[in-house]
């Protein structure tokens, strides 16, 4: 009975042995091959949007209370006039640890967006209630819209899984 039971935690061992050592534990790298900038002004041009300004490195912190210097880049696109919830951000964050308080920020920025509109404008009210978050390694997108499956349809298409 001894003898069997060895031979069975040994069995177990190797056999976790082998599975971690076939494992591949370098994290698969997600890079985009355009810049964030490019790949909005991309986004915008494919699919139509009204008119949106891009924030700068002072207003990201006020807009998103995010501290610009986590990004390696970014851009973010607010509405012009303040009668639409559109919005696009695309935030690469340096240290991948980061990416959960960016994640964060966003998810605010987004809650923040929708009580603006929630007793003002009905109609984009509910289309800053449907915003979207996509996380791909260290990129966070923002997107709302109501066309927002096809903004993230083209943002899919900067990314190769390496």
């Amino acid at each position: 009975m001894k003898k069997r039971m060895i031979f069975l935690m040994v069995t177990i061992v190797l056999g976790l042995v082998v599975i971690t050592g076939c494992s591949n534990d370098k994290p698969s790298t997600i890079e985009s091959k355009l810049p964030a900038k490019e790949m909005a002004d991309e986004m915008v041009k494919e699919v139509e949007q009204p008119p949106l300004i891009e924030l700068q490195a002072d207003q990201v912190k006020e807009f998103y209370n995010l501290d610009p210097k986590k990004l390696e880049e970014y851009s973010i696109r607010i509405p012009m006039m303040n009668v639409s919830t559109n919005e696009i951000a695309i935030l690469k964050v340096k240290d991948a640890k980061d990416v959960a308080d960016v994640e964060l920020a966003v998810k605010e920025r987004a809650e923040n967006v929708k009580k603006q509109f929630e007793h003002y404008l009905p109609e984009q009210y509910e289309n800053a209630k449907n915003y979207k978050l996509v996380t791909k390694g260290n990129y966070v997108l923002l997107v709302i819209s109501d066309k927002a499956d096809e903004l993230i349809k083209v943002y899919d298409s900067f990314f190769d899984q390496k």
